[in-house]
């Protein structure tokens, strides 16, 4: 029997366990409360046919790693994967990158956990994932919560995944494909003003003004969304993995978030 163990029962791992379920996995969810239970945890690798971890990394460590890497690196299990960020590559300027751009983001933890578990076992999958939205969590949600903004920075562009192609990039590296690290986004990159406008004009709403990022008041963790600049190349998942995003840009994922809402 397929037994999938997964670090972190978030928004994303849950849309991929219901892949899972949906082909009779017993599914195993480990969050904080369990993390520490070392027995147990170490049990659960050990049965594991799967193993997924979507926990992101802390001020200066991964959580997982930390306290389970000998145990995952002598893992009997066929596949592991590690939901990490496009974030690694950096600032490219708009240029587009692949799994080939050297890793030399602003973070270094979530630099190092992402080589760390591409490095830990021979079956691992690193999913290196751009900004993730879906129901529930869009640019229709941040509207009519009053917490979208439009800011002026000309030529900003960022790619993007709807969860649902997530989870069935998860499940195509499963069914086949090597081992190794993909970049799973849309087919369209585009700046984030034009998200906004397009989920406004969805909704039926005006367009929120252009403001300056000094004027816009956002949270330090926004603004360094914006201080990055980069396109975000899905070719490697395509040919590797024969997964095409079923929402290939944000006009498409939007209304089917506005449908699902």
């Amino acid at each position: 029997m397929l037994q999938l163990l997964i670090f972190g029962p978030g928004y994303t791992a849950k849309r991929i366990a219901a892949l899972w379920d949906a082909r009779g996995a017993r599914i195993t969810f480990i969050g904080r409360s369990l993390l520490d239970d070392s027995a147990a945890v170490a049990g659960l690798i050990a049965g594991a046919t799967h193993i997924l971890s979507s926990v992101p990394p802390e001020a200066d460590h991964d959580p997982v790693l930390a306290r389970y890497a000998a145990e995952i690196a002598a893992a009997p299990a066929s596949w592991i994967g590690y939901l990490s960020s496009t974030g690694v590559y950096g600032d490219s300027g708009g240029a587009w990158i692949d799994e080939g751009t050297p890793v030399g983001g602003r973070r270094p933890a979530r630099n190092a956990a992402d080589l760390a578990w591409n490095a830990i076992h021979p079956e691992t999958r690193v999913f290196r994932l751009p900004g993730i939205y879906g129901p529930g969590r869009s640019a229709l949600d941040r509207l009519t919560e009053g917490k979208a903004h439009r800011i002026d920075l000309p030529g900003q562009v960022f790619s993007r995944i709807h969860v649902d192609d997530i989870a069935s990039g998860v499940m195509a590296s499963i069914d086949g494909g090597p081992a190794g690290i993909y970049n799973l986004a849309d087919d369209h990159p585009a700046p984030q003003n034009d998200v906004i406008s397009h989920a406004a004009r969805l909704l039926g709403m005006p367009v929120p003004p252009l403001l300056s990022l000094e004027a816009a008041q956002l949270s330090p963790l926004a603004r360094a969304f914006y201080a990055e600049n980069r396109r975000v190349s899905n070719g490697k998942a395509k040919r590797l993995l024969s997964w095409r995003p079923r929402y290939s840009d944000y006009r498409t994922g939007l209304a089917s978030c506005k449908t699902m809402g």
